[in-house]
Parts: C-alpha cells; structure tokens; sequence
C-alpha cells in the first residue's frame, strides 16, 4: 500500500507547484507530475491525475479525446486478469475463485473512472441513483441513528439503457472496485456445482467492500414453478435468495436483468431498491445525439433534433452505434464533416440490425 505520509506529501508537492505556476503566470500542465506518479509506481497518484487531465480536455470541449484518454484508463482486461488493476489493489485483493469443473473464474476485478456526466437517463432514474449512491457514502453517518444504506439493488430494463454503465459509475463515485459476476461461468452442468459457485462468490464478497454486479441476473432469478426448468435451477434460485437475504457486509450488490417478467416473485422482495431504466425519450435522444457529435463538425443545416424523432425505439447503445459509425464512415472519406447523408444511412442501418435484432 502506499506510505499515506508521503502520499499527503506528494499533493502538498502538486499544489506547491501549481501555486508557483499562478505566480510566474505559467501554463502549468499536470504531465510532468504524471510521470513522476509512474516513476514513483504510484497508481493512485497518477489515476487522480489522469482524471484531472481528462476533465481539463472535457472543458475545452475536447470530448473526443477526454473519452479516448478515458478508454485507454478503462481498456478490457487482457488475458492476466490483474492487469487492469493498481498494484496497490492487486496487493490487496483475494485470489479470485473458480469453477471446479473447468478452473474458469467466476468473478472480474476492475477499477474504473467514470462520472454522472458519461450516463443519460430520465430525471427521475438519475435522482434515484444519486440517492443510493450518496446513502452509501454516507453510511458512517447513517448507522449512527441505526440506519443502514440501500446495498441490494435490482436494475431492470431493455438491453443498451445504461444498467452495466451505471455499475461502472458507482462502483467509480464511491471508490469501491466492481466485481462482474461471470455468470457462464457459475452455472455448471454438474448438479449442486451452481449452487457450490455462488458460495464462493458470496464467501470471496464478505471479504472486502465493493460494487458487486450480477449482471444477466436472470439465469438464476427464473421463477421456481416454470415448468421448462429442471429441480437444480430451482435449488439454485432459493439458494441465492437465502445467500442474498442473509447478507450483511458492506458491498453494493446490484443484480441486472433484461427481462424482469421472468423473476421469481420472492427475487424482489430481497432487493431494497428497483430501478427502472427505459429507452431515452426524444429529449434524451436529442442530447446523446448532440453530445456524441460535439467535437465533430457538422454539414451546415443538419438538424439532429430530426434524427432523435426518427430514432423512436433506438436505445442510447444503438444511438452511439449510429454516431460513431457516420463519425467512421467521414474520416475513412477523409472528410472533415458529417453529411445528413451520412447520418441517414447510419441510421436506416442501425433500424435493419433492431428489426433483425428483435426477430
């Protein structure tokens, strides 16, 4: 772990600077400090400043390169499922469990920087998601008048809304690592082994604090009298349940499905919170549109209030497929602008893949 004394020092050193920047009226930029965080081998150092960076791009309008610069911070792991973590963290962590049957692991460790700023959903679910968040922050604060935050939390809604991003951001607002439960991983096809995986990853949770995501929650969470499902999908169902209810540590637990009618009814009743994420409205599609594009330049006249009508139905994930695909098609052109021919044809495609999609 990093010494806190010389980690207090380091920023004590950072402000120093910049005081001393303001003074001779300089351009003080955060790079030379962000090579000395990697020399040093502090990660932590040079994620706050790697932070710092992206959002000084993000008020220059430089959105294209804020999010490149923050893809490179949260690229997917490679083979080695440390590697995407700090040093510090990967000290800290427990070695990840696996699958008896064919030694895959059964969990992702993964830190991430993202901010409120990278999700767009209605007011209403916005509001209800800062409320868990903060709840959780506050916790000391809570359990001194006896009160415990929300920390088992279901989202429901449509592929491409914003469930996993959400996660991602959360688990980034309070500081805590996201675990991804591998869910084709944890279900065996040896009787009782399901059961045996979800243990171990309840017994690995209990052993720190994080934002534990379940995500394609209904693999598990099927409704026990389906008649298509054999006894041990049941058992795995009323396991969960009990290992979900008898939960007490401090971790998020956040569960995520596609398809919340196929829940079994005492699923819910073990969540302290369901949120509900929808397909963007015309004003929400109208804001992903002008933000994906707000560092592109446009052919004279475009009108992307035009294109939010025409996308009703679209998710934002279909939205930013659209986007980025016209962006794509204009530079490969080696254009400097996006066309409404562009962004039509964009369009039009992404409706053929949805209707495909949904067949």
């Amino acid at each position: 772990m990093n010494n806190p004394i010389l980690f207090k020092e380091e920023k004590q050193y950072i402000l120093q600077q910049k005081k001393l920047a303001e003074i001779m009226n300089m351009n003080y930029s955060n790079l030379e400090l962000l090579f000395r965080a990697h020399m040093k081998n502090d990660d932590e150092l040079f994620h706050e400043l790697a932070m710092q960076i992206i959002k000084d791009e993000e008020r220059k309008n430089h959105h294209l390169l804020a999010a490149k610069l923050k893809q490179i911070l949260d690229d997917p792991p490679s083979k080695n499922e440390y590697s995407r973590l700090s040093n510090s963290l990967r000290k800290n962590i427990p070695p990840i469990p696996r699958d008896n049957e064919k030694g895959f692991p059964l969990l992702e460790v993964n830190k991430y920087h993202y901010n409120w700023d990278d999700l767009i959903v209605k007011k209403e679910t916005e509001e209800i998601l800062h409320e868990i968040t903060v709840e959780n922050q506050e916790r000391h604060l809570l359990s001194s008048y006896g009160l415990k935050p929300k920390n088992k939390i279901l989202f429901c809604g449509p592929p491409g809304t914003g469930k996993t991003l959400t996660a991602k951001i959360i688990s980034s607002e309070i500081g805590y690592p996201l675990i991804t439960v591998k869910f084709e991983s944890v279900v065996s096809s040896y009787l009782g082994e399901t059961s045996t995986n979800l243990k171990k990853i309840f017994d690995y949770i209990e052993k720190g604090r994080w934002v534990v995501l379940f995500d394609e929650f209904d693999i598990i969470g099927k409704k026990r009298d389906d008649p298509t499902e054999h006894g041990e999908i049941k058992r795995v169902v009323n396991n969960f349940m009990l290992m979900l209810e008898n939960f007490r540590g401090d971790s998020i637990l956040i569960a995520s499905t596609n398809h919340p009618h196929i829940l079994d009814s005492g699923v819910w009743r073990r969540f302290d919170e369901v949120v509900s994420f929808e397909l963007p409205d015309t004003k929400c599609r109208n804001f992903i549109f002008h933000k994906k594009f707000s560092t592109f330049w446009k052919e004279p006249g475009i009108d992307l209030t035009r294109f939010a009508l025409e996308t009703e139905g679209f998710s934002g994930s279909d939205i930013e497929q659209v986007t980025v695909r016209a962006i794509k098609h204009t530079l490969i052109d080696k254009r400097q602008y996006i066309t409404h021919e562009d962004l039509s044809n964009s369009v039009d495609r992404q409706k053929r893949i949805i209707t495909a999609r949904e067949a």
